[in-house]
């Protein structure tokens, strides 16, 4: 099975990129590019894709809304969000939104290519410097607020 791919970036050579490194995968087919989050709405509703990455930044509708606007509309749809920026507030707002993954464009093609066939088989997916923070930040909100409660008697 090849898993089609939309490509929803803002700069040409990113996008261009991204494609070509996709392209050689034989399981993997890049159907069509947005450069910006209004362009990758419409094109999931045209095209379809098992996979849509997109990048947070863009104009007319940020990565964030996009993704938002696309599960709204299709639940079962898969965004895999890709920036450069590790911000852990980007990580939060794309989760929230309904993404499947998010990881960094520093990631190697090998990275990039099973990222797109880990959120295909529908499974989620974070940049291994963004688990590590996330864990730590849910460990942080899960510890009791009264230990006393949690006393085990003896």
């Amino acid at each position: 099975m090849t898993i089609r791919v939309l490509i929803a970036d803002d700069q040409m050579m990113v996008r261009e990129g991204f494609s070509v490194l996709l392209n050689a995968m034989p399981d993997i087919e890049v159907v069509g590019e947005a450069v910006n989050g209004r362009e990758a709405v419409d094109k999931v509703r045209e095209l379809a894709p098992d996979v849509v990455l997109m990048d947070i930044r863009m104009p007319e509708l940020n990565g964030i809304d996009a993704t938002r606007e696309i599960i709204a509309a299709d639940g079962s749809a898969k965004v895999l969000v890709l920036t450069t920026f590790d911000l852990d507030e980007y990580v939060y707002q794309a989760l929230r939104a309904g993404a499947s993954g998010f990881l960094l464009k520093d990631a190697s093609a090998r990275q990039l290519a099973d990222a797109v066939r880990v959120v295909a088989a529908g499974e989620a997916l974070l940049a291994p410097s963004v688990t590590r923070r996330l864990i730590t930040e849910f460990s942080r909100l899960s510890e009791p607020a009264h230990p006393c409660l949690f006393y085990t008697y003896p």
